[in-house]
């Protein structure tokens, strides 16, 4: 499971409690599928996208997945999909995926092909000619339905995705009217209190294509359907030997506090991308360390690092980062970013999930009711429900591992957990309505939920 996830900055390494800022603890209510849920106990901070998962994929995902195989028939266009609330962020044309620019023909007809919108830079086979654009039904490898096309399909979520959103946030999409629209929201929606002189001398670091599109050239041969496993930390895993399952995807997406080492069966030891925010991170280094995190990942030449911009630090840390000088401001002043990252400081090994795209992934699919409480400032969706939301939209298939499901109660808080440790659940991530989008998403085919 994640590390404890505040919306608020730990001091740093020194700290000695790992969650001082939510001590309040909420008792919410699972999906109506888990009436144990009177059961659960125990978890600091934000499991998120590291709650518990299980083994098998389950007979409702691989009969929908059957269903939609064997159909040929080209899906009916959604029609419009409704915006986020909140004014466009910029005076240029709708962006594709990445900041990409979209292409309208190609949009439009998306839907009546069968197009999965994705990555621009991968070749779309359109009327027989190779035309720059997202990917296709796969032509080398068989993948069956893209999930954007089980999305297409499905009467709730075809009106929930939008596969044209930007992912991510680089120099290039920075311009006056995306900072009068997201200083109107704070973090991690927006810039609203954040130093713009801050923001925009990291942006303009972000000035390459590799920082505006999450599978950047010259990393690994383009394909015709790219296959992502985001691996949470829920201690369903421990025992589960999916290992050499999760390695065999294309792409591997981990979080906070991911041990490997000494797990290698059960999680694999592949790693393509992990995501954080710089609190999640040294929370995770301080509760987890004795446990085997010692260091984030690193040492395999394909990984990247994607900053979630929950305050300043982040920025100031990212910034640092590429740079490979120390931390000049904020909390985390002093810090060598090197010694998270390695020494090789580059753009390019760093990404920066778009507050724009946040504030979509919250507004379309985790509008928790914790919002409009006291405790709406702390809100904010898990890191591993951020990862996971972000391969859905950037991935042809996605496989979640780790992740909480209806039977958590079973397992303990982590994999790495050496005694069982229940789940508490906090007020700065609603578990409950993660869980419930998590098997819906499965039952509907758009995602393989790995549970037992």
């Amino acid at each position: 499971m994640a590390a404890p996830e505040g919306r608020r900055a730990a001091p740093g390494l020194q700290a000695t409690r790992p969650c001082p800022v939510h001590p309040v603890v909420l008792r919410l209510p699972l999906p109506s599928s888990s009436r144990a849920g009177k059961r659960q106990r125990g978890r600091c901070g934000g499991k998120g996208g590291e709650g518990r998962a299980g083994q098998g994929w389950g007979r409702a995902g691989r009969a929908e997945l059957g269903r939609a195989a064997a159909s040929r028939r080209p899906p009916r266009s959604p029609g419009p999909v409704p915006s986020a609330p909140g004014p466009r962020e910029t005076g240029r044309p709708p962006a594709g995926l990445h900041g990409a620019p979209a292409r309208p023909a190609l949009l439009a007809s998306a839907p009546a092909l069968g197009l999965l919108l994705g990555d621009p830079l991968r070749p779309v086979l359109l009327r027989g000619e190779a035309t720059p654009g997202a990917p296709v039904r796969s032509q080398g490898r068989p993948c069956g339905p893209p999930l954007a096309l089980a999305a297409q399909r499905h009467p709730r979520f075809r009106g929930l995705f939008d596969f044209s959103r930007p992912v991510l946030l680089s120099g290039g999409l920075y311009t006056q009217q995306l900072w009068d629209s997201l200083s109107q929201r704070k973090a991690p929606y927006g810039w609203q209190g954040l130093s713009r002189q801050d923001v925009i001398s990291t942006l303009s670091l972000l000035n390459g294509s590799e920082s505006a599109q999450l599978f950047g050239a010259g990393r690994k041969p383009r394909q015709d359907c790219v296959r992502c496993a985001v691996v949470g930390n829920g201690g369903i895993l421990n025992g589960s030997r999916q290992g050499l399952d999760i390695d065999a995807h294309d792409y591997v997406f981990r979080l906070n506090g991911a041990v490997i080492k000494g797990f290698e069966q059960d999680v694999g030891t592949k790693t393509s991308f992990y995501g954080f925010t710089v609190n999640t991170m040294k929370n995770s280094l301080i509760s987890y360390g004795k446990l085997g995190f010692t260091s984030v990942p690193r040492g395999q030449q394909d990984l990247r690092y994607i900053f979630i911009p929950s305050d300043l630090r982040d920025y100031v840390m990212l910034r640092a980062a590429v740079l490979g000088e120390p931390v000049r401001k904020g909390p985390d002043q002093g810090d060598r970013p090197q010694t998270y990252f390695g020494p090789e400081a580059s753009a390019g090994k760093f990404k920066l999930l778009h507050p724009d795209f946040i504030s979509y992934l919250t507004q379309r699919f985790l509008k928790s009711r914790l919002m409009n409480t006291n405790f709406g400032d702390l809100y904010m969706p898990s890191t591993g429900a951020l990862m996971l939301l972000t391969a859905l939209h950037t991935c042809d298939q996605v496989s979640a591992f780790g992740f909480i499901t209806s039977n958590y109660w079973k397992f303990s808080d982590h994999y790495f957990d050496r005694v069982k440790k229940p789940l508490v659940f906090y007020a700065n991530h609603d578990l409950s309505l993660e869980a419930a989008l998590w098997r819906d998403l499965h039952v509907a085919g758009i995602l393989r939920l790995y549970q037992r």
